[in-house]
């Protein structure tokens, strides 16, 4: 019930070139590679906002026009920016997306050694002076009663 409701919904926004199987497929992965401007979590495949309905009629009738799925990408990303794409390009403004994750890991990473390295100054007890020594010794020796050895 849900495949045929999602083929009528895309039958809805489809133009009149797409009615073959070829131009249905490329127009579904063309809708599930693009990201909802509005949802931002979602494909514009998956969405059902008003603008995602709108850019699926968009890729249909570009598809009609017989545009390579490359140009339509384009055409959405000269429109809507890199940020309606799932995988947008590394470049300069996209640095900080692409290289953030690795970033903040490597500041976690650097936390978390500093945290255990103060923890362990912290636990490691101060080593035992001279006196302290002999004492325990003194003690030691006393107890087992081999006082000298």
């Amino acid at each position: 019930m849900a495949c045929t409701w999602f083929a009528l919904a895309w039958g809805e926004v489809a133009g009149p070139g797409q009615r073959d199987g070829v131009d249905a497929r490329r127009a579904a992965r063309l809708a599930a590679e693009l990201r909802c401007l509005v949802c931002q979590n979602q494909s514009i495949a998956d969405s059902n906002a008003e603008l995602a309905v709108d850019l699926r009629r968009v890729i249909g009738e570009q598809l009609a026009q017989g545009r390579s799925d490359r140009e339509i990408i384009a055409f959405m990303v000269e429109r809507y920016g890199d940020f309606v794409l799932y995988r947008p390009p590394f470049k300069a403004t996209t640095l900080l997306l692409w290289l953030g994750p690795a970033l903040l890991l490597a500041i976690g990473v650097g936390v978390f050694a500093r945290t255990l390295s103060v923890r362990h100054e912290r636990a490691a007890p101060p080593p035992l002076t001279d006196e302290e020594r002999a004492r325990a010794r003194e003690l030691l020796g006393a107890g087992t009663g081999k006082e000298g050895t």
